[in-house]
């Protein structure tokens, strides 16, 4: 059936126009609701990050806080303009993996999925763990339940999430709305502060920085910029996503990759200025946000609602996971190297198996890691930064590739944007290799492994079904259909009567168990059945062994190669109870042939339900 997709002023008589799901997809101020929330976040642990690696080297270090900030901030604005030209590139989302296949081949293209698949996956357990941490750290009382409140926060969004893209994004507007509103708040009284309104945050915690480091070397500034740019985790989750946004999908895309873009920068550079202004250390235990705001605005209630709006945010910015990731499956799903299960699509123009996939196994890192964000921030950021590498050197390809005006400049600026994220990604892993990025170094290539095993298996079954090829003409043969049953009640008159519609011959069939008594059940079945006269055969199979359904697969064998060229059918009656809780009260014959004579035969197989 056609679906008509007039666009609303040419809807001839001024009626309704057809529903084409667009009211179920992203505008870009949705959009950066529902895709922006990782990127936005960052900001609570991106310059911490820096700070930490920089207090190594003494209050010197932490005095280069600002240069290695703008220098993040100038990828960031790499990495924006890279992806806006992604985004106009290729409208059906995939960011990197797209890319990737179009330009670097099928393989690059499935290591830049890979890296992509397992950051949205590491995003929604760290996400979820840092916000429930947030929370503990507020209520200590609730530390021992992390794990329980986790998985209750994961099946929460997974749940909004169910309901549509859109339902999410509305949903999370507010928080986002709070959180961005209340950062810029804080930059902007605490540039007028000539110093620490508040230390109390800080006070009895003991400082982290080194007392007798003086100089500051390259390799030193260099992990600091690979740990801060953790905070450029999302910027690539509007690109993989497009197709979720409402027509024009790429401008609506391009606008919400801009302005998230605009935000996330001049939260960075606003907050690492004020670091610098109250030459703030990094302590145990105290988060730096936490200390920014004490210092900013003292520690009152504007204090308590940064912190609660950090840790809802944080909580929250899982949802870039499943606003990305599905779209990401679909389209590996589409190029056969997903299950296609993947590339359906429910109302509200969910893809419903990918949610539940994702949510599935953050559940299990989340039990794997006891709820811990220390646990699994080591090998966080590595994927994503691999994504960006690829994804910038294949436009790089696409622009040489074009030749349009000013390729040059563009193949300039994604080729140094490849060459700092490239050396991010390097720096991260071999920092972070001996505290768990080893195990993204192995994940990375069996995940792409089990996609090209995926991409084989399906093309062995193209072959044997000859998809792309011209089939013989459909003919008619000689059908055979053989009912298994048991007693005579109006659900066997139902099944032979079915059965009569559907072949030119049906025999009954029932298996008869060695012992005694059903051997006498069995003589009185016989009996009832001469005595009803359906004009159906009986046949009788007398198995040495208990059992029905392999009795009854040997006896649809037997037929089939004595009969060739007989179309067998195995119909198998079932009664269906009025209520679900009733199902547990079914013997279960029909699941146990149906499972015999699939496994073991080809013969088609019909279940009959009878609801009483």
């Amino acid at each position: 059936m056609s679906v008509l997709t007039t666009e609303p002023d040419a809807v001839p008589g001024g009626e309704e126009p057809p529903d084409t799901g667009e009211r179920h997809r992203l505008t870009a101020v949705t959009g950066l609701a529902a895709l922006s929330l990782d990127a936005m976040a960052s900001v609570a642990y991106g310059p911490e990050a820096i700070v930490l690696v920089l207090a190594g080297a003494g209050a010197r270090g932490l005095g280069f806080t600002l240069p290695v900030t703008l220098a993040i901030a100038a990828l960031l604005a790499v990495l924006v303009a890279s992806y806006r030209q992604v985004i106009a590139a290729f409208p059906d989302g995939g960011g990197a993996y797209a890319v990737a296949r179009a330009h670097l081949g099928a393989r690059t293209g499935l290591v830049a999925a890979a890296s992509l698949v397992l950051d949205y996956v590491l995003n929604v357990a760290v996400a979820v763990t840092a916000g429930v941490a947030a929370l503990t750290s507020a209520f200590p009382g609730l530390y021992g339940d992390r794990l329980w409140l986790c998985l209750a926060v994961l099946a929460l969004i997974t749940g909004v999430n169910l309901r549509g893209i859109v339902e999410s994004a509305r949903a999370f507007i507010v928080p986002t709305a709070v959180f961005v509103g209340a950062i810029f708040v804080l930059i902007a009284v605490g540039l007028f502060r000539d110093h620490p309104v508040s230390t109390a945050s800080a006070a009895g915690h003991a400082s982290v920085v080194a007392d007798n480091a003086t100089t500051v070397g390259t390799l030193l500034l260099l992990k600091a910029f690979a740990s801060g740019c953790a905070a450029l985790t999302g910027v690539e989750a509007i690109a993989n996503a497009v197709p979720s946004f409402r027509v024009p999908r790429t401008r609506r895309a391009q606008r919400a990759e801009i302005a998230l873009g605009a935000v996330l920068g001049l939260m960075l550079i606003g907050l690492s200025v004020l670091i610098g202004r109250f030459h703030l250390q990094p302590v145990a235990g105290v988060t730096v946000l936490a200390q920014l705001a004490d210092a900013a605005l003292g520690h009152n209630a504007a204090f308590y609602v940064i912190q609660f709006a950090t840790m809802i945010l944080l909580a929250l910015s899982a949802n870039t996971s499943f606003g990305g990731l599905p779209v990401l499956l679909k389209l590996l799903a589409r190029d056969d190297h997903a299950p296609h299960v993947f590339a359906l699509k429910a109302d509200r123009q969910v893809h419903r198996h990918g949610v539940l996939a994702l949510a599935v196994v953050s559940a299990a890192l989340l039990v794997f890691s006891g709820g811990d964000t220390n646990t699994l921030v080591p090998m966080f950021a590595i994927g994503v930064f691999v994504g960006f590498t690829i994804a910038q050197v294949g436009m790089v390809r696409h622009w040489r590739a074009e030749r349009g005006r000013g390729w040059r400049g563009k193949a300039l600026l994604n080729g140094g944007g490849a060459l700092l994220t490239g050396v991010a990604a390097v720096v991260v892993t071999a920092s972070k290799f001996t505290e768990g990025a080893w195990l993204i170094v192995l994940a990375l290539p069996a995940l792409v492994a089990a996609f090209e095993a995926v991409r084989r298996a399906y093309g062995r079954i193209d072959a044997r079904l000859g998809l792309g090829l011209l089939p013989r003409a459909p003919h008619r043969e000689r059908s055979l259909v053989i009912v298994p049953v048991s007693a005579l009640s109006r659900l066997t008159s139902e099944a032979l009567t079915a059965a009569a519609s559907l072949g030119d011959e049906v025999r009954a069939v029932s298996v008869c168990a060695p012992d005694p008594e059903d051997r006498v059940r069995a003589r009185a079945f016989a009996r009832s059945w001469r005595d009803w006269d359906p004009g159906v055969e009986l046949v009788r199979l007398t198995p040495e062994r208990h059992g029905l359904g392999r009795p009854i697969a040997a006896y649809v064998r037997a037929v089939a190669a004595a009969e060739r060229g007989t179309r067998v059918t195995v119909l198998i009656p079932e009664a269906e109870p009025e209520r679900l809780w009733q199902r547990l009260l079914q013997n279960q014959r029909g699941a146990v042939v149906a499972h015999a004579v699939r496994r073991e035969t080809d013969a088609v197989i019909c279940r009959l339900r009878f609801r009483l």
